[in-house]
This record gives structure tokens, C-alpha cells and sequence, in this order.
């Protein structure tokens, strides 16, 4: 049968991702078992919390103008009543939002797709604004939405194909000719890097930073490997990215949404690499991508406290990656998914005291140092080998190796002693504290070698 994008996040989200056929990712390179009793856990023994939203550009509604495109397709499937919807998602909404988001530390991901439905171009005109209301959105994105949020973007047009040698759609009409469908089916490593490079370098040429990208509805699906490692070549290509990740998956059965660490090699080395899976743990409960019905906060928290699909995930210390779309946050201009976000976060805040916000970059970064470290037994402490640096790296000691004034981190000829700090969840800087009958220690891992020791 043929799949549409709604069929696509069902069976991803229910688990039944396996009836796609694909080949698994390959994790590469380890570096080898680390000594007994060290453990690196979380950030600031924190569990980190994201947001993704999907779906959102400068000015164009997607939604308005992307389910007449799905209709020409499926004419039974996409009925939403899109004339009815608003063309443009204001600016005014896009500095509420975040200005909030800054106010209140809501971090992770925001796409900007690089030819919305085929409407215009981020780096150069969007037909029906004015080339300054274009640099003035552009600028407000940079001014207030990067400093909490990666931008990625979400293949090119999000709906048709777009022929990278002409920069036109392709002329078939078909669910084979859209990104969101069947595409990516069959193709290699090099194709799907050809495309992503046309997609990143839109957004590089409108002054955009992208550390990572999203894959639009089934993009990719059938091609894993392929997948993961264009988007490895691509972003460091195209961006210069030291660690590139991606936004496929959303898991919501009992599956671990930890992040993973894909295609490692050259830890030893001056070029080390890898690229960061990202995988989100809920449906879109905010207003969906069409914003027809509206969400229900309490499938993520519930309004006693103790229920719904983020506290499940964050009472097992895992990343919990919330995701959206940007037409049901504006919701018509209701603003109805963006006042669930604000509630979500007020239920998640007053539930829990050991949560860390953060983008999708830093969390590809911890969980990149994490994995790939080399850590071996030093006197009184340990020795670090990192492939890359990692701020607030947190490590755990599960008995105590010495005593006196706490441990120093030392790198060639710099040295940082840690301050003692009463409890972990007090971490932040250079600090370690007390915990049982061993120690946990934060402090910022330098790339390359690093010894910790009292």
C-alpha cells in the first residue's frame, strides 16, 4: 500500500517501524571497556529535556499551503479544509514565542524548510512578502530563536521533489515525486547527500547555521544507513559541523529514546567522526501538522503530576525529546499548541527539580563524548582520552579515591581544581560532591588527554 505521511509517523510511533524494511545503523568504533566503578552519567546528573518543532519556515504557513500538494496525491486522504486556513504564521508569533522559550530556558530544535510547498526561497524570495519582510524574519530567527534552538532543515520543499540540476520539481505527480513518501526508496549514500547538500546550503546561504537536519513524514525510512551517513558527510561538508545529528525517529512504545551514536571512527586520531541519532519520545499531543484538532497536554504530563508519556521517560533517566509541529503551535492563530507548550512546561517544572533543558547539538555532543571517551585507571582518579570536548561532562565514582580539598582536572599545563558543591543536582562548573560512599565530579572535557585525580 502506499504510504502517506500520516502512515508513516504510525507505524514509527507505535513501534511498527520494523515493517519498513531497512538495515540497521552501524555504531562503529568503541574505545575499550572502562575500569569498574566509573560511570559517565548524565549532564549535572540532570535529565535532559528538548523540544523539536517541525514544520516551521519564515512567513508561510506549510500547512496552508502543502495539503492542497498531498491532495493532487492521495484526493481521499487529505480533505482539511486549507483554504480556511491563514497563509502566513506572523512574525509577532514567531518573537512571542520566543522571547517566552528564552524567558523560561525552552531549548531544541527549529526547522526552517529551505522552499516551503515550493512557495519561495529562504535565500532569496518568497512570492506574496516583500524581500524585507523575508530579512526581517530571517533576523528575528537568528536574534531570537537560535540562541535556545538548532535549525534544520526539513529536506527542501517538504512536498515535491525538488530536481537539484534545475532546481525545479520534477514533473511526475505521484507519491514517488515527494519527499514525505517514497523518494528516498532505493537510494544510495550519495544521492541522498547530493539532495541534503542542495537543502543545507539554502539555509547556509541565508545566514543559517544547521548542525544537523529533519527528515520530512516517511523521508528516509526505507534507506537507514544511507540516510545516517549522508547527513555525517553533508553537514560537515556543507557546514563544517564536528558532530552532525539528525531527527528520524519517535519511539513510544518501550524502546530506549536514548540518542545514538552512529558511524564512529578515527577516535585516535586528529579527524574524528560520527553522527548523532536524536529520537523523540512523543506523538505530537500540541495540534498536530495540519492544526485541525487540537492537542491534550495531559497525554504528556497529567494534571495531577504523575502520569503521561514524559514522566514515564524522565523517571527512567533518559533524554526526554518532545515533538511538534509549528502550524498546530500558532494554531490558526488560537495559539492553542503554543499555550500547551507553556503548560507542559510549567507541569514538567513543577514535578521535577533535576531537569536540563538543551539543543539537540548539545545533546548530540554529550552523548558523543559519552560513548566515545576512552577512560582508563590513574592514580587517585582517571585519565580521559576524548575525541571531542564536552562542556559539563559529569562523571561518577561509586567509591570514594581519596580525600582532602576534591579533585583537579589537568590537561598539558593547565590545571582546574573542582569546588565541593552539597548535593549533585547542585553541579555546575568545575565541581564535584558526595554521593554515598563514592563521588560525582562535572567539569568541562578538553579534547584529547585530560587526567582527573585528587
Amino acid at each position: 500500500m502506499p504510504y502517506t505521511r500520516r502512515r508513516f509517523s504510525e507505524l514509527a510511533l507505535s513501534g511498527l517501524a520494523a515493517a519498513l524494511p531497512a538495515a540497521a545503523q552501524i555504531p562503529g568504533q568503541r574505545p575499550p571497556a572502562r575500569p569498574d566503578g566509573v560511570t559517565v552519567v548524565n549532564p549535572r546528573t540532570r535529565v535532559p529535556v528538548a523540544l523539536m518543532i517541525d514544520d516551521s519556515t519564515c512567513l508561510v504557513n506549510l500547512a496552508h499551503f502543502c495539503i492542497p500538494q498531498f491532495q493532487e496525491v492521495f484526493p481521499e486522504r487529505y480533505k482539511q479544509p486549507w483554504r480556511t486556513m491563514p497563509r502566513e504564521i506572523p512574525d509577532s508569533f514567531v518573537r512571542k514565542f520566543g522571547e517566552w522559550c528564552l524567558e523560561n530556558g525552552v531549548k531544541g530544535k527549529y526547522s526552517i524548510v529551505p522552499n516551503p510547498a515550493c512557495v519561495g526561497w529562504m535565500d532569496r524570495e518568497v512570492p506574496g512578502w516583500t524581500k524585507r519582510e523575508l530579512e526581517d524574519s530571517l533576523n528575528l530567527v537568528r536574534s531570537t530563536i537560535v540562541p535556545n534552538w538548532d535549525i534544520h532543515p526539513e529536506m527542501v520543499t517538504h512536498t515535491w521533489v525538488i530536481d537539484t540540476k534545475t532546481g525545479r520539481p520534477y514533473e511526475e505527480r505521484n507519491e514517488k515525486f515527494m519527499e514525505n513518501f517514497g523518494w528516498t526508496v532505493g537510494k544510495s549514500a550519495d544521492e541522498l547527500s547530493d539532495y541534503l547538500s542542495y537543502a543545507l546550503k539554502i539555509l547556509k546561504n541565508a545566514g543559517l547555521h544547521c548542525e544537523g537536519i529533519t527528515t520530512p513524514g516517511g523521508f528516509g525510512g526505507r534507506v537507514l544507513p544511507e540516510l545516517s551517513q549522508a547527513v555525517l558527510q553533508t553537514c560537515r561538508d556543507v557546514h563544517g559541523v564536528e558532530i552532525p545529528h539528525y531527527f528520524r525517529h519517535a519511539f513510544l512504545d518501550d524502546r530506549s529514546v536514548v540518542p545514538r551514536v552512529e558511524y564512529a571512527s578515527g577516535l585516535d586520531g586528529p579527524d574524528p567522526r560520527c553522527v548523532v541519532s536524536i529520537i523523540g519520545c512523543t506523538n505530537d499531543w500540541f495540534g498536530g501538522w495540519d492544526a485541525v484538532v487540537e492537542g491534550d497536554v495531559d497525554k504528556m504530563v497529567t494534571a495531577d503530576l504523575q502520569g503521561g508519556r514524559m514522566q514515564d521517560v524522565i523517571r527512567r533517566g533518559e533524554p526526554a525529546v518532545m515533538y511538534c509541529h509549528w502550524p498546530g503551535i500558532y494554531f490558526n492563530g488560537t495559539e492553542s499548541g503554543f499555550n500547551i507548550i507553556k503548560e507542559v512546561t510549567r507541569r514538567l517544572h513543577a514535578s521535577h527539580d533535576n531537569l536540563i533543558w538543551m539543543k539537540l547539538s548539545e545533546l548530540a555532543r554529550y552523548w558523543a563524548a559519552k560513548e566515545l571517551t576512552t577512560i582508563s585507571a590513574a592514580p587517585g582518579g582517571a585519565e580521559f582520552r576524548a575525541p571531542y570536548a564536552c562542556p559539563e561532562f559529569t562523571v561518577q565514582y561509586s567509591h570514594r579515591t581519596a580525600g582532602g580539598a576534591g579533585p583537579t582536572l589537568r590537561a598539558g599545563h593547565e590545571q582546574v581544581r573542582l569546588r565541593e558543591v552539597s548535593s549533585p543536582l547542585q553541579l555546575k562548573g568545575p565541581s564535584w560532591a558526595r554521593q554515598g560512599d563514592g563521588v560525582v565530579a562535572c567539569f568541562d572535557l578538553p579534547k584529547g588527554n585530560s587526567v582527573l585525580e585528587w
